[in-house]
């Protein structure tokens, strides 16, 4: 069984945005680039890891299918994350979701 990403798992962590914040901000906002996102409660603004995702969900919008699009589930975002930042990515800044040690 393949697992996604929930519409109501965080896709960034740092500033606890679910994924559906960022859907809803692309029907509504229609931002012209995937940088505007960060206008969506700070998306992709703090360590860094989550920039590739919203750039995804950014492309795919742009074709009217964001919700289509496979994200990884949660726990493996979580992981991923984790390593981002334990090898220098980037520093999640203080009330973001902690690193998995």
């Amino acid at each position: 069984m393949i697992r996604t990403m929930k519409l109501d798992d965080e896709l960034c962590l740092c500033f606890h945005v679910t994924r559906r914040k960022v859907i809803n901000y692309l029907r509504i906002e229609k931002p012209k680039k995937a940088a505007q996102l960060s206008d969506c409660f700070g998306a992709g603004t703090g360590c860094g890891w989550c920039r590739p995702l919203l750039q995804k969900l950014f492309e795919q919008a742009q074709q009217g299918n964001e919700k289509d699009l496979q994200l990884p589930a949660a726990e493996e975002c979580a992981n991923s994350r984790t390593q981002y930042v334990l090898n220098g990515g980037g520093t999640p800044p203080a009330g973001a979701t902690p690193i998995n040690e």
